[in-house]
Formats: C-alpha cells, sequence, structure tokens
C-alpha cells in the first residue's frame, strides 16, 4: 500500500511539473531571466551549451536537494518521491526538448508519432517569435489539441 502511495506522489509531481514549467516559462525565462534564455531563441547559434542550459541546474537542484532530505535511516520518505518525480519531467523534458524538438542528439530524428509530431509543431509556434514578448505555447508535454490535427 506505501508503494502505491509513494508512486502517487511521483506521477503527481511529474504532472504539476508540466504547470510549474509553463509558468517558470512564461514569466521567468521570457521575464526577469530572460537574459539565460534569449540565446536559445537566436537562430543559428553555434555553441553546444547555452546559457538556457542553466535552467537545468535551477530545476535540477530542488528534485537533488529534496532526494537527499528524503533518504532516512528508515528507507525513503515523501521528499524523495517528490524528488523523483522531478527528476523524471527533466529526463522527458530532455528528451522532448533537447533531443526531440531542437536535435541536439539525432536520436529521433524521424519520428511518425503524431503526439510527438504536435510538440514539435507547438515548440515551433513557440520559437516563431525571437522575443521576449508575443511568444505562444509555453508547455512542453501537454500542447493545445489543434497541434496534433495540423
Amino acid at each position: 500500500m506505501i508503494a502505491i502511495y509513494y508512486a502517487l506522489i511521483t506521477l503527481a509531481t511529474f504532472a504539476i511539473m508540466e504547470g510549474i514549467t509553463w509558468l517558470t516559462h512564461k514569466y521567468v525565462m521570457h521575464g526577469f531571466l530572460w537574459y539565460l534564455h534569449e540565446d536559445h531563441h537566436q537562430p543559428g547559434y553555434e555553441n553546444f551549451f547555452e546559457k538556457n542550459d542553466l535552467f537545468f541546474v535551477i530545476f535540477a537542484a530542488p528534485s537533488a536537494t529534496l532526494m537527499v532530505f528524503g533518504i532516512t535511516e528508515l528507507g525513503f520518505n515523501f521528499k524523495f518521491f517528490i524528488g523523483l518525480g522531478i527528476l523524471f519531467y527533466g529526463i522527458a523534458y530532455f528528451l522532448v526538448h533537447d533531443v526531440l524538438i531542437h536535435q541536439r542528439f539525432k536520436w529521433f530524428k524521424n519520428t511518425k508519432n503524431r503526439y510527438l509530431r504536435g510538440l514539435r509543431k507547438a515548440h515551433k509556434v513557440h520559437h516563431k517569435n525571437m522575443g521576449k514578448k508575443e511568444s505562444k505555447c509555453f508547455g512542453m508535454l501537454f500542447v493545445p489539441k489543434k497541434y496534433f490535427s495540423m
């Protein structure tokens, strides 16, 4: 029974992270930390790493902290599984954003999957505007249905 409880915490955290990511992307990355995100919106950026990659550390820090403080002499507590949910979302984000969409690694180059193609389309709409304002579609895994039927 406790395993189901911890699995639900992990899954709920994963789902909540999409909302946190949307809010962070819209109001932080396209807000007061635009100077870190701006290079990500520039075409032809030559370096493998971007300043935008620092957001990995921003999201990884609470995940790692929760996981460390979630390990007790009796085993794991709920903090560990919240951190695990954040970690799983981070892995999914990396695979979707950096591998599938931006092709930083050429692993899923020619996918025919309707869902994955919809995610790519939504992100391309986001990048259509190169500036801080006027962007659309800030989500990563849950995007409007219209992008799956285009």
